[in-house]
């Protein structure tokens, strides 16, 4: 049975002493394969290159925690944020694909201009670049408001044929990444298309990173740009962990709390070692 990767904490800090900060922000559950009827503990994590630490983030920065299961739909939202320590725990009933997601609201950072602009051009914001360079601002340090979207599929029982879809469901999340195929029906060598969807329409020309960590093996990541209709193709690499993550960034509305607004996108998934069951 393919299980999540367990990561080092003391990484993060390793991490957030290069070019910007911890860049992405992913759901990770004990296991993407579980029987029906199990009750699992959503692990939230914040990193680099798909390695990192538990999120330390508080119950007030959930914005939605919804649980999209093959017949019903389950807002968790209120029973996870009624305590400062956020509460995961998610019960995966029915047998098929269950899509679970995650947002949050603003946090505001403050970078220095050097990190600020190595932070644009690597995680292809080239757009924002020209922005800057346009107003001025290339040397000023870069004040952002970031928001974070998250997504993971889950496998209740065996791989079936699935009619229901749940794996493509649009959760109307700010910024979203929506697998046309479902990833638990693909052999391991198999290609997988990508929507990215900005505030429900496609976003043509979005960086899209597709990280893979399999056991004893370095973190490997390719990166694609979406077509004009905000598609990415992409052929899986074997089993593994596997992250998809995307950021959109534009001016911020109100200039006095910070010049920029990002939202940030995943979505994480298993692959195991053979074909379709």
């Amino acid at each position: 049975m393919l299980r999540p990767l367990k990561l080092a904490p003391f990484l993060l800090v390793l991490l957030l002493a290069g070019t910007a900060v911890a860049h992405e922000f992913w759901l990770l559950p004990p296991r993407f394969f579980v029987r029906a009827g199990e009750k699992i503990n959503l692990h939230v994590f914040v990193g680099e290159n798909f390695t990192g630490s538990r999120w330390s983030g508080k119950s007030s920065r959930l914005t939605s925690f919804v649980h999209f299961a093959p017949d019903d739909t389950i807002d968790l939202t209120k029973i996870a944020s009624q305590r400062d320590t956020l509460s995961t725990s998610v019960e995966l009933i029915e047998p098929g694909v269950h899509l679970l997601s995650f947002s949050t609201n603003n946090a505001f950072i403050e970078l220095n201009a050097d990190k600020f602009n190595a932070y644009l051009k690597e995680d292809g914001l080239e757009r924002i670049v020209a922005l800057r360079q346009q107003r001025g601002e290339t040397t000023q340090p870069g004040r952002e408001l970031y928001r974070r979207c998250a997504k993971t599929l889950v496998q209740v029982g065996p791989t079936r044929l699935d009619t229901v879809k749940t794996y493509a469901t649009a959760t109307g999340q700010p910024l979203e990444l929506i697998p046309e195929q479902n990833p638990y029906g693909l052999k391991a060598d198999a290609s997988l298309t990508c929507l990215v969807l900005y505030k429900g329409q496609p976003l043509p020309a979005a960086l899209v990173q597709v990280w893979q960590r399999s056991p004893g093996q370095p973190t490997q990541v390719k990166k694609i740009y979406a077509n004009k209709n905000g598609r990415v193709l992409f052929r899986l690499n074997g089993a593994g962990n596997y992250m998809i993550s995307t950021v959109y960034m534009e001016p911020a509305t109100d200039r006095k709390a910070a010049d920029w607004q990002s939202t940030w996108a995943t979505l994480t998934f298993g692959i195991a070692g053979r074909g379709p069951q």
